[in-house]
């Protein structure tokens, strides 16, 4: 039972009960009250237009819809059921088409742009909302005279709204895989492969691999066979071909549409509203970033190369050393340098990391930091807060745990939110992962305070009976980070939903949990985090025990120090490399979203031009050598590009910039110092997307933020 003072939160969780039906039904029921909305605004007269009776009605009617909507459109991330996933993707068409019509209502526009004109004085965040609101219906085409080009611009963004759904759908229930003998896969780890589907009939003695990470990183990794990784590789990049050609028609109908409103070029559109305002400034940093990288990057080949030569001659097979490196080498050459020159062998430090106790870790570490306390509910708690009595319906499958945030005393015991946790791949579900919005916070239309809830949908191998699931160290940072977020939108304080926890621009919103991924390389931290598996029962210690590496001996319970050395001294090996490969994806993003003439665009050979990128820009080798560049289609694997980050990309780059200045000005001497961390949720967490992420970043730091730090850390400075 939670304790006695946490048993009550003043909100229930929501449910997960919506049907096939339902979810169509509550759909068409919210647009019907948000239109009615609209209607009573239109209703005003022109020279009566304030605040309160337009916008204002909106906002409050957004934030009413937003508590079933986010739902409504989750479902196709996380159902089993495919029917209510298709339900809840056409729910999702059907919201975004009456966002596109609303977003073009010029008899509403016109409302606001009279309101706008009254220069009525406002609170802060009203008036952010006023004016972006404004803007809003300009940038959706309300600038452009009615008539054709209108027509054709409101044209163009129902299509993109189809094919972005469609996109991610066909990435959610990708399902392929490829059948290999044990022979095959020597080298990946027994367990893992004993964890796969075992072939039948004319796969008899096989095992089948998906495409899903918790399978294809591993073996990428640890698979001896160069062939193996490589058509694994190849396989994996044209997994998702239906999405070719629709990438291609959104990037082509993007440049329409902007060019339709004005701009140069969907990029100029795109980053006007963010931090960076101008394509150049994005340009500039990547170019810059590039050529201090670019040196760095060719020397860890050299030395990858190296290894490789070594390591072919050390088995015999000389002769196939063909002085390329190749991009299915460099998981794999990259695993092994650590281990050769680093003693560090990431398949022991993952005993360390069991899932449930990392995660247990985890909320520790953001309790002490931020004033928070994480409750888990289970069982009868769950019965007690669901408002349908039953307690499998405040959740959307059985592996989800969620919990009850509360306040700590030293911040007033107050309560805060609900975080939940789907960890596991299934059939059907998201394939990476994030953190998803299930209910914004907001103020009430009565003066009181809506409390959030949002999910962490990630994909961790699942447990065995023989070990539990166990985290890689990378796999230990992703969950921090998607943690980050969740914690960002459970701790956000802000009037309307519109602006809520990482509702902010997209080259800042990764910045928050950027900076908290430095705890994933902080000793004392590894530590806390850390219990070795053999620990959590008997059952784990026999089979431990029995393991061909194992001993009688059991390890320390916590991680030992020399394991944490190792792991740290490895924070920027091949990093050149890393850094690289986003800057393909950056770089690629600008490219097909800055074309100098629309028929540029429409010229454009997109995957030999994703490939040519990547091999200029990361410096690895892919199948072009024998296949020319159309090799391949990553950008149609390339949700972020459809579903969000278009012209965006490189803000997990300049995120980087705000993340490590932030850290290193403010937590490096002491990460866990509870008064800053405190400072730093009130400060930067609360604010959301409320204002001015700039001014946010200078309030937090006393200063404009600097790159210095960025650079120091990746050893450019």
């Amino acid at each position: 039972m939670a304790p006695a003072k946490y048993q009550n939160p003043p909100q229930r969780p929501p449910v997960f009960v919506g049907t096939p039906q339902s979810v169509v039904e509550d759909t068409k029921r919210l647009i019907a009250k948000s239109k009615k909305v609209q209607d009573e605004i239109v209703s005003v007269n022109l020279d009566d237009a304030v605040f309160s009776n337009t916008v204002l009605l909106m906002a409050q009617d957004d934030n009413v819809m937003s508590l079933e909507s986010h739902i409504i459109g989750f479902y196709q991330a996380v159902s089993t059921d495919k029917t209510l996933r298709d339900a809840s993707t056409d729910a999702e068409k059907l919201l975004d088409d009456f966002g596109i019509e609303s977003a073009m209502r010029e008899d509403v526009f016109q409302r606001v742009d009279a309101a706008v004109k009254k220069g009525e004085k406002l609170d802060p965040e009203s008036q952010r909302l006023l004016e972006k609101d404004h803007k809003g219906y300009i940038r959706n085409g309300l600038g452009v005279p009615a008539g054709p080009k209108r027509d054709r611009f409101k044209e163009i963004k129902k299509r993109l709204s189809e094919i972005s759904i469609t996109f991610q759908k066909t990435l959610n229930e990708e399902n392929g895989g490829l059948w290999f003998t044990r022979e095959e896969l020597d080298g990946v780890p027994a367990d893992l492969i004993d964890s796969w589907d075992q072939g039948t009939a004319e796969n008899e003695g096989k095992v089948r691999l998906t495409f899903k990470y918790p399978d294809l990183f591993p073996t990428l990794k640890y698979a001896k066979n160069p062939e193996i990784r490589k058509k694994l590789t190849v396989a994996n990049e044209n997994k998702c071909n239906d999405n070719v050609p629709l990438f291609r028609e959104a990037v082509i109908l993007r440049d329409e549409a902007a060019r339709i409103l004005g701009y140069k070029n969907h990029a100029e559109f795109r980053i006007e509203d963010k931090m960076a305002k101008q394509p150049k400034t994005v340009d500039d940093f990547l170019g810059d970033l590039r050529s201090r990288l670019a040196p760095g990057g060719l020397e860890e080949i050299e030395k990858l190369k190296e290894l490789k030569k070594t390591d072919l001659s050390s088995r015999g097979q000389d002769s196939s050393f063909d002085g390329h490196y190749y991009l299915w080498d460099h998981r794999y050459y990259d695993r092994l340098m650590l281990e050769r020159d680093f003693q560090l062998d990431h398949q022991t430090i993952s005993e360390f990391f069991p899932l449930e106790t990392t995660i247990r870790g985890m909320l520790h570490i953001f309790e002490e930091l931020f004033g928070l306390a994480f409750v888990e509910l289970k069982g009868k708690d769950r019965d007690a807060l669901s408002e349908t009595g039953k307690g499998s319906d405040i959740v959307w499958h059985e592996d989800v745990q969620v919990f009850s945030v509360w306040d700590d005393d030293g911040e007033g015991n107050g309560f805060v939110g609900y975080l939940y946790l789907d960890l596991h791949p299934r059939e059907g579900k998201y394939g990476h992962a994030a953190n998803f919005n299930l209910q914004p916070g907001f103020i009430q239309a009565n003066g009181t305070r809506r409390y959030p809830a949002t999910a962490l949908v990630c994909n961790f191998s699942k447990p065995t009976p023989k070990k539990p699931s166990l985290l890689k160290h990378d796999e230990v940072v992703t969950l921090f980070h998607e943690l980050g977020h969740g914690i960002h939108d459970l701790v956000s304080k802000t009037t309307y939903s519109r602006f809520h926890g990482t509702n902010t621009v997209r080259d800042f919103v990764e910045a928050p949990s950027q900076m908290l991924e430095n705890w994933c390389w902080t000793p004392s931290q590894l530590k806390s985090l850390s219990k070795h598996y053999s620990y959590l029962s008997p059952a784990y210690l026999a089979a431990y025990q029995q393991e061909p590496s194992g001993s009688k001996s059991q390890p320390t319970e916590q991680i030992p120090d020399e394991l944490i050395d190792n792991l740290i001294r490895t924070k920027h090996v091949n990093d050149a490399l890393f850094n690289l490969r986003q800057l393909h994806f950056g770089i690629f993003d600008m490219t097909v979203h800055e074309p100098s003439s629309h028929e540029d665009i429409e010229k454009m050979e997109i995957s030999e031009t994703y490939n040519r990128l990547r091999k200029e820009i990361s410096k690895l080798d892919g199948p072009e050598i024998a296949d020319g560049w159309g090799w391949g289609h990553g950008e149609a694997t390339f949700g972020h590009l459809i579903g969000g980050y278009d012209a965006g990309y490189y803000g997990y780059l300049s995120s980087q910039v705000y993340s490590a200045d932030m850290f290193y000005s403010v937590f490096k001497k002491d990460p866990m110092n509870g008064k800053e961390g405190r400072r730093y949720r009130h400060t930067v967490l609360e604010r959301g997307g409320s204002q001015e992420e700039m001014k946010t970043l200078e309030d937090f730091l006393g200063r404009a933020p600097s790159t210095e730090a960025f650079y120091r850390e990746l050893g450019l400075s």
